[in-house]
């Protein structure tokens, strides 16, 4: 066992984001919409720890939902 596998991290995957009072999410009920700040061609971005590292697109199977990676990011120096 490597020693990294132990080490725990945070990973994000976001399909888009948006900012929208409280009392709106407490009046949504099921099937609701909430629009995000992105389109459907736009990529899904992946972080590590709060560092964009890579970006996507998500495909689904069946229930499966996955990441596919089109592009690392380049780490900043």
């Amino acid at each position: 066992m490597s020693v990294l596998e132990g080490i725990p991290i945070d990973l994000q995957i976001v399909l888009g984001s948006t900012s929208i009072p409280v009392r709106q999410v407490l009046k949504m009920s099921r099937g609701a919409m909430i629009q995000l700040d992105c389109g459907q061609d736009d990529p899904t971005r992946l972080y590590v720890n709060d560092r964009l590292v890579a970006e996507g697109r998500i495909l689904v199977n069946g229930e499966a939902m996955s990441l596919e990676i089109t592009r690392v990011v380049q780490a900043e120096r």
